[in-house]
């Protein structure tokens, strides 16, 4: 059993580091990074140049609860908002070993329809 989830871990952190070769953040173009667990979300805004986190939102502090997606879209538009507030106007998702599908995208889309351009 332990060898099946080492190789699952393993294969998550090639699939990561594969999508982080070709995208980088600079302090025009952040890198946008999802984290997801079962229960929680998270992201971040960093400028890879000089390895600064210029914006971070996650469902651990908000009082929002109901569905998945609906916490998804709601931390998405709380990182717009401060990403307005420092300044960010792009950003590049940085979707790790996660498909652009569900959570991830939900939260990927709020962050856009808040004024950020992905």
């Amino acid at each position: 059993m332990k060898n099946v989830m080492k190789e699952k871990r393993m294969k998550a952190l090639r699939r990561a580091k594969r999508v982080r070769a070709r995208v980088r953040g600079t302090a025009e173009c952040p890198r946008l990074t999802i984290k997801r667990s079962a229960k929680h979300i998270y992201a971040q805004l960093i400028n890879d140049e000089i390895g600064k986190t210029l914006a971070a939102a996650s469902d651990m502090k908000m009082k929002k609860a109901g569905k998945p997606l609906e916490v998804a879209t709601a931390v998405g538009t709380e990182l717009g908002e401060k990403a307005k507030a420092a300044g960010v106007k792009r950003a590049v998702v940085d979707r790790g070993s996660y498909r652009y599908h569900g959570r991830v995208k939900a939260l990927a889309e709020a962050l856009a329809a808040s004024g950020v351009t992905i």
